[in-house]
């Protein structure tokens, strides 16, 4: 085992610009093949190191919701239905900040395109939709590369204790303000 294991390294090493590249596609392309995010950060600290792997993961979880935001402009009927479910389930009032953001996506089971979808709501172009992506990408490629092994092998106690401590800081660095509409109260008569 850990000659092949050795045997792979020396591949990535002697490989070049090509390593980085297929691996930051291996990002784009994950949801089509449904490998969740914290696989391919986990990777990409093994392959590439903690330095590497995370700006690799950060270029590739960047690329990844940009293609997003391309194909919600391009399907606006798709989108208007992911912003009725989201709706639907997580209510119509709920504003996150940036902070909370990057906070919900570290937590490995809260979809990676959830975010996505907050982040198209307050953004107006897509310069800043990929500005606030790239930070909100940023926890993420960094935990998951540098420490991700150590929280997906963490005893269950100690799993849903730091889950709780996630939401205990998400409660507070939470905006406090809801946003009532104005067609909310008062319905225009026909």
């Amino acid at each position: 085992m850990e000659q092949s294991l050795d045997s792979i390294q020396f591949v990535i090493e002697e490989s070049g610009w090509m390593a980085p590249l297929l691996f930051i596609l291996l990002h784009v392309f994950r949801q089509v093949f449904f490998i969740p995010v914290i696989l391919v950060c986990l990777l990409g600290g093994y392959l590439f190191g903690v330095f590497y792997g995370t700006i690799y993961s950060l270029i590739g979880l960047t690329f990844t919701s940009v293609a997003f935001y391309i194909i919600a402009k391009r399907f606006p009927n798709v989108t208007t239905k992911l912003f009725d479910l989201k709706k639907k389930y997580l209510g119509s009032y709920q504003r996150m900040s940036l902070v909370q953001m990057m906070i919900i996506r570290l937590v490995p089971f809260i979809h990676f395109h959830l975010i996505s979808l907050y982040l198209l709501e307050i953004s107006h172009t897509i310069k800043e939709y990929t500005k606030y992506s790239f930070y909100a990408c940023i926890p993420p490629a960094f935990v998951f590369t540098s420490f991700g092994h150590l929280i997906h092998e963490l005893p269950l106690p100690i799993s849903l204790t730091l889950v709780a401590v996630l939401f205990i800081v998400f409660t507070i660095i939470g905006k406090k303000e809801v946003t009532y509409k104005w067609n909310d109260f008062f319905t225009a008569k026909s």
